[in-house]
């Protein structure tokens, strides 16, 4: 369990907190390159780490991320005209540049000279598998580009979505790198969804319900090791890739794609659950495609017109009561990532883990929070410049799924198939 302070700090993540700063030194995803389509489309609000911000396209196709609000008199820019390579706002007139720059004052007889001296705040946004990326620390502390394998494979390899959950961020997080859950939550869509089905591995999530875990630390993170009973004496490991803060690559099924998540903060209460399906040898088929756009696998269906989950808290998320008792689902509740989410949104905006009774399928989550507790005390007494996962070579990782002897421990039976290789398969079962 943590103590109230230690929640506190690892939940917090707005200007000046310490896990505010740890998310400040990552390249994050902000929004969906299709969000802004085109040069001069209309902007985009966006609330990342709990800082209000506006997105736009200028006429040139320069990307910005700047505070939403015009350092005037404090109206959202959100209202503004896309113009002439700048954002202007509706109210007095007065323009900004994707850099933050006011550049025009129109009402005012010296407008450019003062304008001048005005500059909001401003974040960079950079394109990258479909992902429009930004960093929000200082520009001298700025890493190298983001290495992601799933957002440098061909497009036609790869597909990201992006939903609104109602938790802070860490619980969702420690959700993604819970493997112990799949053999109850999900254990009716294991057969049934068409991004799990017919994968040899799933007879061993359904056989056996107690997985030993083993947790060995890993450059950018952790690689979080799941081993069930399999066949001849052997193990059957499903092996989490965590690379810090929020990245999480969960083990692949036969020659589905492979998918995971990134949770980044859109205040303390609330979170972006990133979810991206990819395949490293292969375009995704149609169906894959299409399974992706109805909400299968770690996807969702949407209310029309954002991104929030069309099952959610103010209906019960569907709950069918009938079809839980009936066993068609474990909890009731429809599709693989809804029955996370449910139950992660269940414990509250920030879970008191105060109160928590953890046991040893835990244990990946209690490294974890060691390892960001490490961090941030780090970050904050400046023995750390730059944290794990900020390499690129940190993030050029792999799940698996693998069947090793007993006697063989998985860091070492699968230490190749845990590095992103290009054009080589992945290891799964």
């Amino acid at each position: 369990m943590l103590n109230k302070e230690q929640n506190d700090l690892l939940t917090r993540t707005g200007p000046g907190t310490a896990m505010g700063r740890l998310f400040r030194s990552y390249w994050i995803p902000a929004l969906l390159a299709e969000e802004l389509p085109e040069n001069d489309c209309p902007p985009v609000r966006v609330k990342l780490l709990s800082e209000q911000l506006v997105a736009f396209r200028d006429t040139n196709g320069r990307y910005g991320l700047i505070d939403e609000f015009c350092a005037h008199r404090g109206v959202s820019l959100w209202f503004g005209r896309n113009e002439d390579c700048g954002l202007r706002c509706p109210y007095h007139g007065w323009k900004f540049d994707v850099t933050g720059q006011c550049v025009e004052i129109p009402s005012e007889p010296d407008g450019i000279g003062f304008g001048a001296k005005i500059k909001v705040t401003s974040y960079p946004l950079i394109e990258r598998g479909g992902i429009l990326w930004t960093h929000m620390g200082p520009p001298e502390a700025r890493p190298p580009h983001p290495e992601w394998e799933f957002a440098t494979v061909p497009r036609a390899q790869s597909i990201s979505t992006k939903r609104i959950q109602e938790c802070n961020w860490l619980q969702a997080l420690e959700g993604g790198i819970d493997s112990s859950h799949v053999s109850f939550l999900h254990r009716s869509e294991l057969e049934t969804d068409p991004l799990f089905k017919g994968a040899g591995g799933n007879k061993y999530n359904l056989a056996d319900l107690q997985p030993v875990f083993e947790i060995v630390e890993s450059p950018g993170g952790l690689y979080v090791g799941a081993r069930r009973n399999a066949e001849n004496g052997n193990y059957y490991w499903r092996i989490t890739q965590w690379v810090m803060p929020s990245f999480t690559m969960i083990a692949p099924r036969g020659n589905h794609p492979v998918h995971g998540h990134f949770w980044i903060p859109i205040d303390d209460e609330n979170c972006w659950a990133w979810s991206y399906e990819y395949h490293p040898t292969r375009p995704l088929s149609e169906t894959e495609f299409a399974a992706v756009r109805a909400g299968r696998g770690i996807h969702v269906k949407y209310v029309p017109g954002t991104y929030r989950t069309l099952a959610n808290k103010d209906n019960d998320y569907l709950m069918d009561r009938r079809a839980q008792k009936a066993g068609l689902t474990y909890s009731g509740v429809e599709g693989i990532a809804m029955q996370d989410a449910s139950l992660q949104e269940s414990a509250g905006p920030i879970v008191d883990r105060s109160k928590e009774h953890l046991v040893s399928t835990d244990s990946g989550i209690i490294m974890a929070r060691q390892r960001l507790l490490q961090t941030v005390k780090s970050l904050a007494d400046n023995s750390m410049t730059r944290p794990p996962g900020a390499d690129p070579a940190h993030q050029k990782v792999r799940s698996a799924s693998i069947i090793l002897p007993a006697d063989q421990p998985f860091k070492d039976g699968a230490r190749e198939a845990l590095i992103a290789r290009p054009e080589v398969a992945l290891a799964s079962v």
